[in-house]
């Protein structure tokens, strides 16, 4: 095996293919057995590891291989950084045809006990997450990448699983928690569950709160509402992304239920804060008016949207778009209406690489770019980078830099 790539796997080479295989590490040879082929590529399993890696651990999970949840278990933490940076260097060369910086930073936490939020599934009074490549259920008693609040909750439905009363049409949920509080979600049922559900969770469930929970007293997140998994590093991830970042306007597009919406109140003049969702959109008005962030504007509708209606660019703006990124039609706006500072927060290398791209040929430098590890023991990386036009003369004709005044509702 070569090196690992994005999505998890090893890679290697046999006669004259690319090989792809789970769980190995660079330097390491194994028998494997094809799953997949196609002209020059399997996917495969390994069968046999015959020459292990020097700096292989033993996973600290017994479900790790079995579950698809994790991926670099065996690898010490050290290597996974390692190979993360490498792994988004590849991807920005191989898919943007850019060079990053010389040097990109980490930001990296506590590799265990992260996770704020999980999914979980329900198969057979048993509970836990899908195996690796599989819809097979992979039950679970505890769960090391997830927070101490979640693995006691975990706990507690493993038992209620057992109970006559569970609704066994019930296939999927998520619990969410602040380590105080506990919300819970059903994801997937075969028929509407009913309020006395709920009400068992609350008498089972320490700290269960029937609705929106209330994020150490900051960020109010209601159920189909986004917020980042990573409870240790959500301050880091703000301040990275306004870095040196303050003025006099700014736009914050994909603003979910204000995350970044808050620090950006305190850096800039006025701010618009853009979002879709119905549910992030009324947890980001809360959230702003409860901290008094009168200068910060909630604005419903499509980020795309919202850009094709201004005809003067903000000083700085804000992107933190789902997996899919930020897309052709968006980056072409952002070139036309050029404001001089960006920030794009992305969490899929391959994505962030197609976007750049756009960005670089129009114009923009990359000044500095940093990987955040959101999601150790995974594939998965966090990637802020900050943008600077080359040519920083704004001829742009005067009008409304943000839409401030647009409607909210």
């Amino acid at each position: 095996m070569e090196k690992l790539v994005y999505g998890g796997e090893g890679l290697g080479r046999f006669e004259g293919r690319v090989v792809l295989a789970p769980f190995v590490l660079p330097g390491e040879r194994i028998r494997a057995e094809a799953e997949h082929e196609k002209p020059g590529l399997v996917r495969a399993r390994a069968v046999e590891l015959l020459e292990p890696a020097a700096a292989r651990v033993i996973a600290a999970c017994p479900y790790f291989g079995r579950c698809g949840g994790c991926h670099y278990q065996h690898a010490p933490y050290d290597l996974q950084l390692t190979a993360k940076r490498a792994i988004l260097v590849e991807e920005l060369r191989r898919i943007g045809k850019i060079d990053p910086p010389d040097t990109v930073d980490v930001v990296a936490s506590e590799p265990w006990g992260y996770r704020n939020r999980t999914q979980l599934h329900i198969a057979g009074g048993r509970l836990g997450y899908r195996e690796a490549r599989s819809h097979k259920l992979c039950a679970i008693e505890g769960c090391p990448v997830s927070s101490p609040k979640l693995n006691q909750t975990i706990n507690v439905l493993v038992e209620m699983l057992r109970d006559p009363r569970w609704p066994r049409f019930v296939r999927a949920l998520e619990i969410f928690t602040d380590e105080e509080h506990v919300q819970l979600n059903v994801l997937d049922s075969a028929q509407p569950v009913a309020r006395r559900f709920f009400d068992w969770c609350a008498e089972r469930i320490a700290g269960f709160v029937p609705g929106a929970l209330d994020y150490q007293g900051r960020f109010r997140v209601s159920g189909n509402s986004f917020f980042q998994v990573n409870r240790f590093l959500l301050e880091r991830l703000v301040e990275t992304a306004l870095e040196h970042r303050e003025g006099e306007t700014a736009l914050e597009l994909y603003a979910g239920v204000g995350l970044f919406s808050l620090a950006l109140g305190d850096r800039f003049r006025e701010v618009a804060s853009v979002e879709s969702g119905s549910a992030a959109m009324s947890d980001l008005e809360f959230n702003l008016e409860r901290a008094g962030r009168s200068n910060v504007s909630a604005i419903k509708g499509t980020s795309e949207e919202h850009l094709e209606r201004l005809d003067r660019a903000p000083d700085f703006v804000l992107l933190d778009p789902p997996r899919a990124g930020l897309g052709q039609r968006l980056v072409n706006r952002l070139n036309i209406l050029r404001p001089r500072t960006l920030t794009v927060v992305s969490c899929d290398p391959a994505t962030l690489a197609r976007d750049l791209s756009g960005l670089v040929a129009s114009g923009y430098s990359i000044e500095k770019m940093t990987l955040i590890d959101l999601f150790p023991q995974t594939y998965h990386l966090e990637t802020v980078v900050q943008l600077r036009l080359k040519d920083l003369i704004n001829s742009q004709t005067p009008g409304p830099a943000l839409g401030a005044g647009s409607s909210a509702a």
